[in-house]
């Protein structure tokens, strides 16, 4: 198949296709007349490129399961190599994930404090000559 085709089918552009091309990610073959081909392979390359990248792997992490694809084994992921890019990706998750419940932890905080604070205001407006609430953003309740 053509290039424009096989853009069409993985629902990609031809320019990335040039760009997985120019990384060596995707087989440079031509035809006679120098034009681009592709087979059902280069589908399945693409298919587990696109996989990956929407689990946010980066673009040159995609090459170990490209690579074992290549090598003729059915999935892209039983190759030693791609078995490391898998576990420094979960490396990777864990360590966000750690950092995201710390700031979650810190937001909680936050509303905490904040709802302490507008209670006791709320509190004191209810006392004769206490204060009017006022939102922090300027205007009043």
């Amino acid at each position: 198949m053509r290039i424009g085709e096989l853009a069409a089918r993985a629902g990609t552009t031809t320019r990335t296709l040039r760009y997985y091309e120019s990384r060596g990610l995707l087989p440079a073959r031509r035809d006679a007349h120098g034009h681009r081909t592709y087979d059902e392979g280069d589908l399945r390359l693409l298919a587990q490129i696109r996989t990956l990248r929407d689990f946010g792997f980066d673009l040159e992490e995609t090459r170990p399961f490209v690579e074992c694809l290549r090598a003729g084994h059915p999935e892209g992921d039983a190759c030693p190599a791609s078995l490391v890019v898998y576990r420094h990706k979960l490396a990777e998750l864990d360590a966000l994930i750690g950092q995201l419940s710390a700031v979650r932890e810190t937001v909680a905080g936050q509303l905490a404090r904040a709802e302490r604070a507008r209670d006791e205001l709320a509190a004191e407006a209810l006392v004769p000559g206490g204060p009017e609430p006022r939102c922090e953003l300027g205007g009043r309740q």
